[in-house]
């Protein structure tokens, strides 16, 4: 008999949670193991119960799901994380699939675009609902939204909350010379004369 795919559904939304619950229970080959509203005791759960895939809403109260993503993924590494949010920002989607994550679904997908993106991440593939699909791989969309790394996007959401190189750099451990290098490569990745232009564009193309 061939071993079923170990789930856990996390996401703040009741009804989310519910549907996504429901959704899943009645996939033959799925286990749906638990399902969370917050990050912290989803990860603990994660660490102690090892699932195979982790449904991650991208937005919850405690941490935000993409870097919950990026621990999850440095911690258990053989763990599939697929993003799910009401979210079609190429910008976002681009942020969860960087720290990680094998998948990408809108929360009104149907039953069987998630079943699909489950067993393309379960493949090691990049599993997307249609949607995602048709936005992520559109050659315009890659042109208009720069794909950061998560080292550049750390440095741009601390130059946004003002603070200058020196305490960017003590706060993430590395030189003021090596944030200042950061710095130029996001005002060249944004096409922006200065700071202050940065966090605009970057705010209105929602990576911060």
């Amino acid at each position: 008999m061939t071993r079923k795919i170990k789930l856990i559904v996390v996401d703040d939304h009741p009804v989310v949670l519910q549907g996504f619950a429901y959704m899943l229970q009645h996939i033959p080959e799925f286990e749906l193991l638990a399902d969370f509203n917050e990050a912290k005791p989803a990860m603990a759960f994660i660490a102690r119960e090892k699932p195979d895939v982790v449904l991650l809403d991208i937005s919850l109260p405690d941490i935000s799901g993409i870097e919950a993503c990026n621990q999850i993924v440095k911690s258990n590494p053989a763990i599939k994380i697929i993003g799910i949010s009401n979210s079609n920002e190429y910008s976002i989607i681009r942020r969860m699939l960087d720290a990680g994550a094998s998948g990408y679904v809108l929360k009104n997908a149907n039953a069987e675009e998630i079943r699909t993106c489950i067993h393309s991440a379960i493949a090691g593939k990049t599993g997307l609902s249609e949607e995602i699909d048709r936005l992520i791989n559109h050659p315009k969309a890659k042109d208009t939204f720069p794909v950061l790394t998560h080292r550049e996007q750390e440095v741009l959401e601390l130059l946004a909350q003002g603070l200058n190189s020196y305490e960017i750099g003590e706060k993430i451990f590395i030189s003021h010379l090596t944030v200042e290098s950061y710095r130029k490569t996001l005002l060249k990745k944004f096409n922006a004369s200065n700071v202050a232009a940065l966090i605009y564009k970057a705010s209105e193309m929602k990576y911060i």
